[in-house]
Order: C-alpha cells, then structure tokens, then sequence
C-alpha cells in the first residue's frame, strides 16, 4: 500500500505543536539557571562547618527547598530531555498535543516546586539573620510576589483584557 500524502490541516497543526514546544524550550532556558544556582546552593551548604549547628524549622527549611529545587530541576528538564530523543536522532517532530499537554504540566509543576524552593531558602536564610517574625514575613512576601507574577497575572489578568 502507497501512503497517502497527508493532508493540510495535519501539517499545520503539526507545526503549531512543533513551534509552541521550540517557544516552550526557549521560556525554559530562562528559568532552569535559576533553578540550578539555588540547587548548587543547596547542595553546598551541608559541607558549610555551620550547617551543624541549624535545628528545627530552619533545618526542616532547608530539606523542603533541597527536594523541592530537585523535583523542580527534573519536571523543568523533562521537556529538554523530549526534544533531544525524539527530534534530532529519530527526526520525529512533536504532532501530538498530548506531549505539548504533557510538557507545559511538567512546567508548571516544576514552576510551583521552584517556588516552594525559593521560599524554603528565603525562609532558611532569613531565619538565620533575623527574628522567626520577620523571616516568616519576608517569606511571605517572596512568595506572595512570585505567585502573583508567575501565576495570577498570567491567568487572571490577562484574561479580563
């Protein structure tokens, strides 16, 4: 059996899947260095002599921002790792909505562990060099300002323009 041209319509939606992944490979390359420096960060700071000495919340901080920022790194890497097995050796381009699906969740759960990570070591730090208040105020701040421009204006304002 011949096979059959495909028709247009496949094509094109073909390309858009293909164009809006390359668009979400480029939105990513912003964001994973960030990811990696806070990861280096805390990988670094248990071989710190001081280390030992932090207890309670800030040590249970600094658990919640070490997994955090792993999980984060992994779901943000993921998309990578797709483009690299499936396009340049099989030349198989990304038609599927569902693999774009699937990679833009991984994004935005690697987002929300990436801000869970942040905050963690936001609160670590501050606890450190300031009262347990104001380090939980400065937290909330960080976090607040981060959910806000990552996921509020995004979702709801610029919906109602």
């Amino acid at each position: 059996m011949i096979p059959t041209q495909p028709n247009r319509a496949q094509n094109d939606t073909g390309a858009a899947v293909d164009d809006e992944f390359r668009a979400l490979l480029e939105g990513l390359r912003t964001t994973l260095p960030g990811v990696q420096v806070l990861f280096a960060f805390l990988l670094a700071l248990p071989l710190q002599s001081a280390f030992a000495e932090l207890a309670g919340p800030p040590r249970s901080a600094y658990y919640v921002a070490l997994y955090s920022s792993a999980l984060a790194s992994v779901l943000l890497i993921a998309p990578s790792a797709h483009q690299r097995l499936r396009a340049p050796h099989s030349g198989v381009r990304r038609r599927s909505d569902d693999h774009l699906t699937t990679a833009v969740r991984m994004t935005i759960g690697g987002t929300i562990l990436f801000l869970i990570a942040l905050s963690a070591s936001v609160y670590l730090v501050s606890d450190v060099m300031l009262p347990r208040s104001a380090a939980i105020a400065a937290t909330a701040v960080v976090a607040m300002l981060a959910a806000w421009s990552w996921f509020y204006v995004p979702l709801v304002s610029f919906r109602r323009r």
